[in-house]
């Protein structure tokens, strides 16, 4: 029940066909980045993600991680795997060759990471934030900062962590209370954090932790949180990095999902490891920037969850055909005498199609962030640059809020195919349940994410940058359209018209908790109208690459058909929902909820 298969074919007519694939190789750097060289290593990822990787995802479930005598303790298979995923580079993908990386696209690393998600969710997440923490440094860190940190993160050797939350603190980080006082070169970090994905684990040989902490003449609130690497190792007189710094694992999260995962509470400045009290800690950038500097990390991050969501949701639904497929449970509607496989249901078919065209919609949209990255990063045109960081600006909240919440509802089918045995942990589809979880709460919950899409993205500008997302959707529809074959194109159509009016309604809103109080259904449908968007187009292309010999062309064509005809109509519910109830929710008396005795 642990088998995964990388569904490589598709994610490269992704690459290729959707996400500009020769677009991306023209960029300055990339010139030797072509299908083939991408066919490869989706493949060799894929061995690691079939082989290593996931035949260790129950096992994690099972074990998961243990805290003996203040240390970490993976389970077992952990140390074996990562050293093995380590050496092979996997690691390094998208980063600078000068630091030991290997100088690919984003476009490229995003299609790896879903193999990683999707194989081991648990296991995928040590890099994940390893690859926050490098960017981080690389983009806001000192020159020494760069130098001392990044080859090592790079590698993997040194593992990354974000340190952002607390207690009492959850999302609203204006909160934090831990502090830092200035010390010589460096500063004593005191305070507790929580929910510290890896935040200690035996992996690696050291932890770098992005602590956010405040500064004793810090102005109040957000402006005044500054950003501090915080070793858990710290160099000796011989720049061995042996002695332990003031960091310790005060407990270890008991979880719903992803046990194989260490979510640690951390003490910073308990004076276990030092005396007196407090974790060094070394200021990143400019004091009272930590903000800024963190959105960096999460930006990174909530692409990267977004892309998780839709590789477990991935996983869940080959276990899910798989299970349809031996299943033999009643009879043919068609023949009432023949006993068949569950796959030949109607209803079956249509949780199974339900996955299939989401998850092909939302990896193409991902991987067209991915795309955009590199774009605003590299491309000589300061046009095109700016072009590009609207589109990431405007598709991050939706593939990290849209992608994972329909990721939740797709694992939830995909235990719903599996009937009572879905609920069994021995069929693998519970844990799938479980983990995927926590998916739309990481790095800002789903309406976080629909409040920054309907306030910053949306309303600061009056719209603009919407539009011109909006138009750029609406002219890669139109380069697609074939006679004979533009049903799907009109709906896509008529959806940005519905997305426009709404848009414009929404900006007209005269109370400003209105907005907020329809950011979800605002979200929900970009997520719909890009989804149709990447689907509709891959349905056009396949369409002209289809010569009747290859079902995979014709499964692209109804996979888009089905997802117009059952899914696109939402959009008229989400209009609804945010023309209609706007002012009812903004006008509900919080005690409304008070129980009734």
């Amino acid at each position: 029940m642990s088998n995964y298969t990388t569904p490589h074919r598709d994610m490269l007519f992704a690459i290729e066909h959707l996400a500009d694939l020769e677009g991306v190789s023209a960029l300055p750097g990339h010139e030797e980045v072509n299908p083939e060289l991408v066919r490869t290593i989706l493949e060799e990822a894929g061995k690691i993600g079939e082989d290593v990787l996931a035949p260790l995802n129950m096992v994690g479930d099972h074990q998961g991680v243990r805290l003996e005598d203040g240390e970490v303790i993976t389970p077992d298979g952990w140390k074996q795997a990562y050293e093995l995923f380590i050496e092979s580079g996997w690691n390094s993908l998208p980063f600078d060759p000068d630091r030991g990386g290997q100088g690919l696209p984003w476009l490229v690393a995003t299609a790896v990471q879903e193999i990683w998600h999707s194989s081991n969710m648990a296991f995928s997440l040590c890099s994940l934030l390893t690859q926050a923490a490098i960017e981080a440094i690389r983009l806001h860190g000192s020159d020494d900062q760069k130098e001392t940190y990044l080859s090592r993160l790079i590698h993997g050797s040194w593992a990354g962590t974000m340190n952002l939350t607390e207690s009492h603190a959850g999302s609203d980080l204006a909160l934090i209370k831990t502090s830092a006082i200035p010390e010589e070169d460096h500063y004593l970090i005191q305070g507790q954090k929580i929910f510290i994905t890896y935040g200690d684990h035996d992996l690696t040989d050291n932890i770098i932790h992005l602590v956010l902490a405040r500064l004793p003449d810090a102005p109040p609130g957000i402006k005044g949180i500054s950003l501090f690497i915080v070793p858990k190792f710290l160099p000796d007189e011989d720049g061995n990095w042996t002695v332990r710094n003031d960091v310790e694992t005060v407990s270890l999260e008991r979880k719903l999902g992803i046990h194989a995962s260490p979510t640690a509470v951390l003490g910073y400045g308990t004076g276990k490891y030092r005396q007196p009290a407090g974790a060094m800690g070394y200021l990143v950038g400019e004091p009272n920037q930590g903000m800024a500097y963190m959105f960096t990390m999460m930006n990174i991050a909530r692409l990267a969850i977004g892309i998780e969501g839709n590789g477990v949701a991935e996983r869940a639904y080959q276990l899910a055909v798989g299970f349809a497929r031996e299943r033999i449970q009643g009879v043919s509607t068609k023949s009432p005498s023949e006993r068949v496989t569950i796959i030949h249901h109607p209803d079956v078919k249509r949780m199974l199609m339900l996955q299939k065209c989401r998850i092909e919609g939302l990896r193409s949209l991902g991987l067209v962030l991915g795309a955009a990255i590199d774009k605003s990063l590299r491309h000589p045109d300061r046009g095109q640059r700016e072009f590009n960081c609207a589109m990431v600006d405007m598709l991050t909240p939706i593939v990290k809020g849209y992608t994972t919440e329909i990721g939740l509802e797709n694992v939830s089918l995909a235990l719903q195919v599996h009937g009572g045995m879905g609920f069994i942990e021995e069929t693998g589809a519970a844990q799938h349940y479980r983990d995927q979880r926590i998916t739309p709460i990481y790095e800002g919950t789903t309406g976080i994410q629909a409040m920054d899409l309907i306030g910053r993205k949306t309303i600061r500008d009056r719209g603009r940058q919407a539009a011109i997302v909006i138009d750029h959707i609406r002219r890669d529809l139109g380069a697609m359209e074939q006679p004979g074959h533009t049903s799907m194109h009109d709906k896509a159509a008529s959806g940005l018209e519905v997305l426009e009016y709404v848009i414009q309604a929404i900006l007209d809103m005269p109370d400003p908790d209105q907005p907020a109080a329809v950011c979800d259904p605002y979200l929900r449908l970009w997520g719909i109208i890009c989804c149709g968007w990447q689907l509709a187009k891959a349905a056009g292309i396949a369409r002209t690459l289809d010569d009747g010999s290859d079902p995979f062309f014709t499964n692209k064509t109804m996979t888009a058909r089905f997802f117009f005809d059952y899914e696109f109509p939402k959009l008229d519910v989400y209009r609804s929902n945010i023309l209609d109830s706007a002012a009812t929710i903004s006008a509900m008396d919080s005690e409304i909820f008070t129980t009734q005795v």
